[in-house]
C-alpha cells in the first residue's frame, strides 16, 4: 500500500510504501493526491520513502508510476526518493539527469532532511544529487 504521511508543510506530499504496491495504490492514493496538489499550487512536491517496510511492486503498478510519469513530466517541482534499496537508488540515479523537477536521493535515516528539502522553496545544494556512499 502508499501509507500518506505527515509533513511539515501542506505544499509537499509524503507517502511510505508497504508490502507489495498495487496498480489500485497508485490510482486510490498517489494519483489522486498529487493531481489534486498540481490543480491548487501548480505544481507538485513529493517525498516518497521506499524502506524497509517494501515488498515489491506488482507489474501493473510500475506501468502505472511510468505512464503517469509521462503525463506530469513537467508538472513536478521537487521529488525526493528515501531509499534504503539499492536497485532503487541505482535505477533512480539513471532518470534524475532526464527528469525536469529538481530531484534528491536520501538514505531512510535522512527522512527528515528530505522533508525539509522538499519544502525548501530556494535551491540547497547541486540539482540530482544522489547518495553518497
Amino acid at each position: 500500500m502508499l501509507e500518506p504521511m505527515e509533513s511539515s508543510s501542506n505544499g509537499v506530499l509524503a507517502f511510505r510504501a508497504v508490502g507489495k504496491i498495487t496498480d489500485e495504490d497508485y490510482k486510490s492514493a498517489l494519483i489522486p493526491a498529487v493531481e489534486d496538489q498540481i490543480k491548487t499550487q501548480g505544481k507538485a512536491r513529493l517525498v516518497y520513502v521506499i524502506g524497509p517496510e517494501f515488498e515489491s511492486y506488482g507489474g501493473k503498478a510500475m506501468l502505472d508510476d511510468a505512464l503517469f510519469g509521462v503525463k506530469h513530466w513537467r508538472d513536478f517541482e521537487r521529488i525526493a526518493v528515501v531509499t534504503d534499496r539499492d536497485w532503487i537508488a541505482n535505477a533512480m540515479r539513471i532518470f534524475m539527469p532526464l527528469m525536469p523537477a529538481q530531484t534528491k536521493l536520501f538514505h531512510t535515516n535522512e527522512l527528515k532532511d528530505a522533508l525539509a528539502w522538499a519544502v525548501a522553496r530556494k535551491p540547497q545544494g547541486n540539482r540530482n544529487k544522489g547518495i553518497q556512499k
